[in-house]
C-alpha cells in the first residue's frame, strides 16, 4: 500500500468513527417500551474496530513519514515546515487585515470631523506580497508532499 492509499484509508476512518459517535449518542438512550433504531452496544464495538485500524495506520503513516525523503529531509520536516508556514500566513494576512482597517469597514467611514482617524502602523501592501508568497510556499510543499506520498510504501509495523 502506498503512503497516499493510507492517507486516504485514515481519513475515511476519521469519518467514520466521527459518524458512529453521533449513532452511539442517539441511540444511548430511548424511551421505556421503545427500542432503539440501532444496537448502541454494537455500534460501541464497531468503533473499537474502526479506531484500532486508524491506530495502526497512524503509526505506520507517522514511520513512514519519518523514513521518506524530501528535499532535504524527511516528509515530517516538510510537514513541520508547512505547519509553520500556516502559522505565518494565518498571522500576517490579520495583520494585514487589521492594518487596513477591514474590521472597522463594518462601521463604515467616519461621520463628524470629531471622530478618531485611525493610521496604519504596518505596510499593508509588503504584507498581502509576504503572505502571498508564503501561500505559494506552502502550495509548493504540499505538492511535494504529495508527491512522495504516492512514491513510497508504508511501512509495515
Amino acid at each position: 500500500m502506498k503512503l497516499a492509499e493510507a492517507l486516504a484509508e485514515r481519513g475515511e476512518l476519521v469519518q467514520r468513527t466521527e459518524h458512529l459517535k453521533v449513532r452511539i449518542l442517539a441511540n444511548s438512550r430511548h424511551q421505556e417500551g421503545e427500542s432503539p433504531a440501532e444496537d448502541a452496544g454494537q455500534l460501541l464495538s464497531d468503533l473499537d474496530g474502526a479506531l484500532d485500524r486508524l491506530e495502526v495506520l497512524i503509526r505506520r503513516i507517522n514511520r513512514t513519514n519519518s523514513a521518506a525523503q524530501v528535499r532535504d529531509g524527511t516528509v515530517t520536516d516538510a510537514l513541520a515546515h508547512r505547519d509553520v508556514l500556516r502559522i505565518k500566513h494565518k498571522v500576517i494576512t490579520a495583520a494585514a487585515d487589521a492594518a487596513s482597517g477591514r474590521e472597522r469597514e463594518r462601521y463604515g467611514p467616519r461621520q463628524l470631523r470629531s471622530e478618531l482617524t485611525y493610521i496604519s502602523a504596518l505596510p499593508v501592501s509588503e504584507l498581502r506580497v509576504s503572505a502571498d508568497d508564503l501561500a505559494t510556499k506552502i502550495r509548493r510543499i504540499d505538492l511535494e508532499i504529495q508527491s512522495v506520498n504516492w512514491e513510497y510504501d508504508l511501512i509495515e509495523e
